[in-house]
């Protein structure tokens, strides 16, 4: 009779133990590359919506302010503070940041990279970080090459056919490999004449003042390919002030979001690439949350895998799909 009453006393006390460690907080931080650019506050929402599902995480936003020091930083704050299980980034230097993150992992922290790889090489989704947990991203040059191609479509009765490429900032890795897609495609094209290039860092009030200057410079525009629709906004503005209509010029950004999709059905704008920000921040969560629980999770997760958009969003696509949302409004 003791053997049993022991027997039960241990495995209660085993179902106590176990309790307390599925209930056990896990706490991750959200290094955005900032926090008060858009597509980051979407990538934050998912994250919150992962961790109010999951009942047991609380998380943390950090504003990079697109600075890659300041985030650099960030990252050795965590590291030393200990308060943290784990650390999804949005890089603003995917290849600086690496240093660092190769740190906390060695330190028992679980990271998550969202929007792009981080590494020396951004073609490769896989982990290039030793320890890295997992990276929720689409491929950038595939979507560079799509939206360039666009542009060769639109072009192909144009001879010259002038383009102009708004790009972030080409001192980021990423911008600077989007942007060299973007012209390795063009240039193989004689009737395509790239004739500006303009840095509109994610704001439409930049891209605005950059594209003044290049309109001013440039008056006869055919094609905008843009990296980003918040470019885009600015764009059109300048082609207002400027007296050019903005119809006939073809305009492309990307991102998806939801007021570029609303200008897409109107006719303003042309096509986007997709982007799914929201998804980024819920997966990669979500991963973080089963690693810490001792599940296996997948090292690479392409957002675009479970979407019912195409790469590529067009006013065709959306007049056929009238009740599609975007994951974030812009």
């Amino acid at each position: 009779m003791r053997t049993k009453l022991i027997a039960t006393a241990v495995l209660t006390a085993g179902l106590m133990s176990s309790t307390a460690m599925a209930q056990e907080t896990i706490r991750l931080a959200f290094l955005a590359a900032s926090s008060q650019n858009g597509y980051n506050d979407a990538t934050w929402q998912g994250v919150q919506a992962a961790a109010a599902e999951a009942g047991n995480v609380e998380v943390e936003i950090f504003d990079g302010e697109f600075n890659a020091a300041t985030q650099y930083s960030q990252v050795e704050d965590i590291i030393a503070g200990g308060r943290f299980d784990g650390i999804i980034v949005a890089p603003n230097d995917t290849v600086g940041i690496a240093t660092a993150l190769e740190e906390a992992t060695a330190e028992g922290l679980l990271v998550a990279a969202v929007l792009f790889p981080i590494g020396p090489d951004l073609t490769v989704m896989t982990p290039q970080v030793p320890g890295l947990t997992t990276t929720v991203a689409s491929n950038p040059v595939d979507g560079a090459a799509a939206q360039a191609e666009e542009v060769v479509k639109f072009c192909a009765d144009k001879d010259p056919c002038n383009v102009v490429i708004m790009i972030g900032q080409l001192q980021f890795p990423f911008d600077n490999l989007r942007y060299s897609t973007f012209t390795s495609v063009l240039e193989q094209h004689e009737n395509i004449k790239v004739v500006a290039t303009g840095e509109g860092n994610y704001s439409p009030d930049q891209s605005l003042t950059a594209f003044q200057d290049i309109i001013q410079a440039n008056p006869d525009v055919h094609a905008v390919l843009s990296n980003a629709d918040q470019h885009l906004l600015g764009v059109e503005i300048a082609l207002e002030d400027a007296g050019v209509p903005v119809e006939p010029i073809y305009l492309i950004g990307g991102g998806l979001n939801q007021i570029t999709v609303d200008k897409i059905r109107e006719g303003i704008f042309d096509a986007t690439l997709s982007a799914y920000p929201y998804s980024e921040g819920y997966l990669a969560a979500q991963n973080l949350i089963k690693a810490a629980s001792g599940e296996t999770v997948k090292d690479w997760i392409d957002p675009a895998s479970n979407a019912s958009n195409p790469v590529i969003v067009t006013k065709e696509w959306l007049d056929s799909n009238p009740d599609f949302k975007a994951e974030w409004e812009g």
